[in-house]
This record gives C-alpha cells, structure tokens and sequence, in this order.
C-alpha cells in the first residue's frame, strides 16, 4: 500500500538520474541523429525514421536486454554494443570503432530537463539526495559537472557499484544498505524519486520503499514516456504515494508540506 506519512516525514530522496532528472529521450536520439541521417539518405521510408518514439523504442530493446545479460558491462560500453546491434538491422555500413565508442559517451551531454536543476537546489534544503543510476561513476560525474550543474549530491551509487543494473533487486538493497549505513536514514524515511516504472517503482515496492513517480510525458495530449513502461501495464505492480509530472512540481509541493506544518528547512 502507498505510504501513509507526509513529504515532511522523508529525510532522504533516491534518484533515478536519466528519464527523471536527465533527459535521456533527447539524449539517445540526438546522439542517434547521424546514423539516421545516413539511413534516411539510402531508404527514406524506413520505419524507424516514421518518428522519434518508433527509433527509440527499436534502440531500448537491445538496451533491455544486454542490461540482463551482461549485467556487469560498464555503461559506455553497453550503450556501443547496443548501437553495433541496431546498425546490424539496417541497411547501412557497419559502425566505425570511433562512431561506437563516440556514441557511447554521450551520456554526460544528454542535457538535464529544465525543471530538474531548481528543483534539486530546493529539494536539497529539506533532504539529503541520493542517486541509484544504472550508469557507470565517470558518466555520471559528467553529468553532474555539467547538465546538471555540479548539484552537491549526498551520495552515488551506480551499477558499476553494485554489478548489476536495475530494475534488478540486488540495486535497491545495496540502496538502502548505503543510504542507512553512510548517511545515517532508515528506509521508511527514505523517498525513491523517478520516471520508470519498470526500472524503478516496481523494484522500489518489491523492497517496501516508499516512492513518488515523476510522470514525465503522460499528461492528456502529450506522448506516453518511451523509458519505464505505460502505468496500464503495471497494475498491482507499484505503488507510488505521490505522481508528480516534473521535478519543479515535486519542489513546490514539498516546500509546501513543510509551509504548512510550520517547519524550517533542514539545511541552507
């Protein structure tokens, strides 16, 4: 069941990094961008050049699965061997070893979403924050030394940590191992905070962490999120306390929980 306590009760949040506060949509595509540039040039009607959604799509499910079947490849290079994949599909010349390795270190340039920076430096005046990224430590300090501002994280914790990447149970556990032993925060003050649903919440419910869904991309009109799963698909399989479409939501609703109970920050 969804939590019972307020915002106010968390002392932690844990962070899902790309999809929740890094744009990882725009970033796979934009760095997918030439090697459909040089598709459209030999076969414009290609299906994966019909939309964004559709090429995404084809590239996350050779992501997905040499996730699981290569559990301890560091991220870069899973991202190189999942392009190599995809080009083999297609009627182009296979990748050079630069093209691979250019494409997967690309991710400390996926840009962060607008919202996500403010939000952070709000949200860190009440909670520590934490991240469980299914990334390696190097990408994810490019991220924050660049898109996402060099945000003063509280801790790190990364596959490469743990060798093994989510949605797998082993992730969440060596959370809330790291968050209680190095920080000091129990799990049911803890606030797992993130966009999937699949790599996220379900785990998240599966070792009794309370959680809040940034929900980006699933309001009336707009396209359903590629990354994390469509909430009709996951009935009975999460259940988050709080959905919120966008970080800078979530900090306006906990800076009003504290508001109105009357409570200060916890920190500058």
């Amino acid at each position: 069941m969804p939590t019972t306590h307020p915002l106010t009760h968390f002392e932690a949040l844990t962070f899902d990094v790309y999809g929740t506060l890094v744009d990882w949509e725009s970033g796979i595509y934009t760095a997918l961008s030439p090697l459909l540039d040089r598709l459209h040039s030999l076969n414009p009607n290609h299906p994966y050049l019909s939309s964004r959604s559709t090429a995404l799509r084809a590239f996350v499910k050779h992501e997905s699965a040499i996730q699981s079947s290569h559990p301890d490849l560091p991220y870069p290079l899973l991202l190189g061997e999942a392009y190599k994949e995809l080009v083999e599909q297609l009627p182009v010349e296979a990748p050079s070893e630069s093209e691979v390795a250019t494409f997967g270190a690309s991710v400390g340039r996926w840009p962060a979403f607008p919202d996500t920076v403010d939000a952070l430096r709000r949200l860190r005046r009440f909670y520590k924050l934490v991240v469980l990224s299914n990334v390696d430590r190097a990408s994810l300090a490019n991220s924050i030394a660049g898109p996402l501002g060099g945000t003063p994280f509280d801790r790190l914790y990364t596959a490469q940590d743990v060798g093994s990447y989510k949605p797998a149970r082993a992730n969440f556990d060596f959370l809330v191992a790291g968050v209680e032993k190095d920080l000091g925060v129990p799990k049911d003050k803890i606030l797992h905070t993130a966009q999937s649903l699949f790599h996220d919440h379900e785990p998240a419910r599966e070792v009794g962490l309370a959680s809040a869904w940034i929900a980006r991309g699933t309001r009336e009109g707009e396209a359903e999120s590629i990354m994390g799963g469509k909430i009709d698909d996951f009935e009975g399989r999460v259940d988050f306390s709080w959905k919120f479409h966008s970080m800078g939501e979530m900090a306006d609703a906990v800076e009003e929980a504290f508001k109105k109970e009357g409570l200060e920050p916890r920190r500058p």
